[in-house]
């Protein structure tokens, strides 16, 4: 869900910015438009596809993928909040034709950088239930084996 409110933040941006008019002082481009950090909400809703089949189907491949993903996760919502307190925490003037769309793009940012940290403590707790799926999952499949070894052996 979350990853689904980011992609259609960055399409509000996109509009938003591409209705810009070029001025005397220039349009609002932020880093954070620039290198599509919204859009990295695809991310989000990668993982939590892989999240929800490794609750369905817990095979060692599919919670490795959810695990790994949810890592990755933890590191775009690290980046991502980085990029946007960086973006916040300067202001470049820009024309008053752009100021209400730089404004409400600020806004934007300032609503995405709320839910950064519920990002990355969801990926969190998710990669640290991750990494107990894998590892009951590990011991049940030696466990397997050497049951299976035993049955072998008589």
């Amino acid at each position: 869900m979350i990853g689904i409110f980011h992609v259609f933040m960055w399409y509000f941006l996109l509009i938003l910015y591409m209705g810009q008019i070029k001025g005397v002082f220039g349009t609002y481009e932020p880093i954070t438009y620039k290198t599509g950090c919204s859009l990295w909400g695809v991310i989000f809703i990668i993982a939590g596809v892989s999240m929800i089949r490794a609750a369905r189907h817990p095979t060692q491949g599919v919670i490795t993928f959810a695990l790994i993903m949810n890592i990755f996760c933890i590191i775009v919502a690290v980046i991502a909040s980085i990029l946007t307190t960086i973006e916040l925490s300067s202001f470049n003037s820009v024309s008053y034709r752009n100021y209400g769309q730089a404004k409400l793009g600020r806004e934007v940012s300032r609503i995405l950088l709320i839910s950064y940290p519920l990002e990355f403590s969801i990926a969190l707790a998710y990669s640290i239930f991750g990494c107990i799926g894998l590892s009951r999952h590990r011991n049940e499949d030696s466990l397997t084996t050497v049951t299976e070894e035993a049955e072998s052996t008589f």
